[in-house]
């Protein structure tokens, strides 16, 4: 398992590039939404309509899974003060070293990943 320093500053470093991609997602879709009430709003007959929402839709799920990420981040920064980061919420086995670099915000061992 890797050091609880490493961890942490892994998890640090993911959690502002995450916030601002939130913020800035955010920015977008609030663009996108004030420049739809200025254009036409039948999507049916507009060519533009389903390119907006098509890229609306996408954005919001962007946006998603930015917001989940960043809730995994602060799970796993409070799982690092807690002093019980590194160990598998299923089994109670240590994570591998590897998995938790690779994936810093991991819960489970692979192996419980696994099983589901």
């Amino acid at each position: 398992m890797p050091p609880i320093t490493e961890m942490h500053g892994l998890l640090i470093a993911d959690h502002e590039p995450t916030a601002d991609r939130i913020s800035s997602l955010s920015g977008n879709i609030a663009s996108m939404v004030d420049a739809s009430r200025l254009t036409a709003s039948d999507d049916e007959h507009d060519p533009e309509g389903t390119t907006i929402a098509f890229e609306l839709s996408q954005a919001s799920t962007l946006l998603d899974a930015a917001r989940n990420h960043l809730v995994d981040v602060d799970a796993a920064i409070a799982r690092v003060t807690a002093g019980n980061h590194g160990y598998c919420e299923r089994c109670g086995q240590a994570v591998a070293r590897g998995r938790l670099l690779a994936r810093p915000t991991a819960r489970t061992c692979i192996s419980c990943a696994v099983a589901g």
